[in-house]
């Protein structure tokens, strides 16, 4: 084992900056292609995983928003709309996450629905078991489920 992969075992960020520099000099021989390999896919999961958070936090509001009308706020408005800003943002630096939203839109819904349920109140059960929204109303600043 070299010092560049025991490096990448105790000190990341000092793997990163050295690895980035050994890339810059075309020095290739002198890293680990796996461990190089393996981070690159795994800055990928991670794009998956922001993305994917930030979809359910969404949901989670437009759940609240149409199966609590008496209590939307401006707080709720926000988020969503955050929410939704982050989301575009993320496809326009990485348009290939786009055609993931319906996949993640089915994996973060049931846990949309056990979030909005904490914190209504509401019973599990109120909300409807598979997302009534599209993946275009979920994105669509103007959309609000049961109106603004």
């Amino acid at each position: 084992m070299n010092a560049l992969s025991e490096l990448y075992k105790t000190d990341f960020h000092a793997w990163t900056l050295q690895a980035a520099a050994l890339l810059r000099q075309h020095k290739l021989d002198e890293l680990n292609l796996d461990d190089l390999a393996e981070e690159l896919e795994s800055m990928g999961a991670k794009e998956r995983r922001e993305l994917m958070s930030r979809l359910d936090i969404l949901l989670t509001h437009l759940l609240k928003w149409e199966f609590q009308p008496d209590h939307r706020t401006g707080s709720w408005n926000g988020t969503i709309q955050e929410q939704r800003r982050q989301i575009a943002r993320a496809i326009k630096l990485s348009p290939s996450l786009k055609p993931f939203l319906p996949a993640a839109l089915l994996d973060v819904y049931p846990d949309a629905i056990e979030r909005a349920a904490y914190e209504t109140g509401l019973p599990e059960h109120l909300f409807p078991p598979e997302c009534s929204y599209s993946i275009e109303c979920i994105l669509d600043k103007s959309f609000f489920p049961g109106g603004h």
